[in-house]
């Protein structure tokens, strides 16, 4: 029981077809045991929001703190960052939900009862209103414009140099 002085090398040799009979049922156990936590931002949305200690603070190499007080301030970011996500969305998160959900029930109403009528309703009378709006402009707007274009026409412009 002295102090050994040798170092042991050893080593299992196995078929790549027996290692993964092997190993087989511990990665079955590891499965059931590791849930993966649902995706809550599976479209992306909040992307720019992922901010970590090195993309707000960052030291150049010419300016370097003590390794202690690094290492503290990483932590005390980490720690105020996650204490004060959970608290704000504590208080917050049910609120906002609410008033959220009213908004996007008012807006749907909105657009499903009203704007999606009246567009309709548009879309179906349009034909006659194109028909009445191009007789007013053949009938008031063109012989004005026609006329002007022909009074314009008659205008000679000269220029004379002094």
């Amino acid at each position: 029981m002295g102090l050994e002085k040798e170092k042991l090398d050893s080593s299992i040799i196995m078929d790549e077809d027996e290692f993964n009979r092997s190993i087989e049922p511990i990665l079955s156990k590891k499965e059931k045991v590791y849930v993966s936590s649902p995706d809550r931002d599976p479209n992306d949305i909040n992307l720019h929001l992922k901010v970590d200690f090195d993309d707000v603070i960052a030291e150049p190499s010419s300016a370097h703190s003590f390794d202690k007080v690094w290492i503290g301030s990483h932590a005390v970011f980490e720690l105020v960052k996650y204490v004060f996500y959970r608290l704000l969305t504590t208080l917050l998160a049910i609120p906002m939900a609410f008033v959220v959900g009213i908004v996007f029930a008012v807006l749907s109403c909105i657009h499903i009862w009203v704007m999606m009528p009246v567009v309709q309703s548009c879309m179906m009378a349009l034909p006659s209103v194109q028909v009445v709006w191009r007789s007013l402009t053949d009938m008031l707007v063109a012989p004005l414009f026609r006329s002007m274009g022909r009074c314009g026409s008659s205008v000679d412009v000269r220029t004379t140099q002094n």
